[in-house]
């Protein structure tokens, strides 16, 4: 039996149409999670869900809910999800050629995926690595989270 994960999908503009690509092929594998995206990206996966969704089997279904656009707010609230521990992967299709102008969100969203030791994908590759991992919804996978209690209480010295 395999857990149900919680995985953020998200794409630069120039990223959008490898990740429809990307979900359409793993279309099956992501049904049984509930899928968490922002802004556009949300809207583009659910279209390319429900075009797979509509061809194959009327009685399928997907969980996906839309966040804000990632320069509106979208990687924060995504952020925000991950430190209170309500996202289990982060697949982002990061564009390395254009430069965006919320690199300091996605640079805070990547630093928090780190800090709370999710699984991240940054490309196709690196996706298809994760969710064909024996681990992917495996209920005695738990992820170890660092004790940062130290570090705050030097702080607050």
């Amino acid at each position: 039996m395999t857990k149900r994960l919680t995985i953020a999908l998200v794409a630069h503009d120039n990223m959008k149409r490898d990740l429809a690509e990307w979900v359409d092929w793993n279309c099956k594998k992501l049904l049984s999670h509930r899928l968490i995206c922002t802004g556009t990206t949300g809207r583009i996966v659910a279209e390319t869900l429900m075009s797979r969704h509509n061809s194959e089997s009327a009685n399928s279904r997907f969980d996906i809910t839309m966040l804000k656009s990632g320069p509106l707010g979208g990687d924060q609230q995504l952020g925000s999800m991950i430190a209170n521990g309500d996202i289990d992967m982060l697949i982002f299709f990061w564009d390395p050629m254009s430069a965006q102008p919320h690199d300091v969100d996605v640079k805070a969203l990547l630093r928090l995926a780190t800090l709370y030791n999710i699984p991240t994908a940054i490309n196709r590759s690196s996706a298809d690595f994760l969710i064909s991992s024996p681990l992917m919804g495996s209920e005695e996978y738990t992820p170890v989270l660092n004790d940062y209690s130290s570090y705050i209480e030097r702080q607050l010295k």
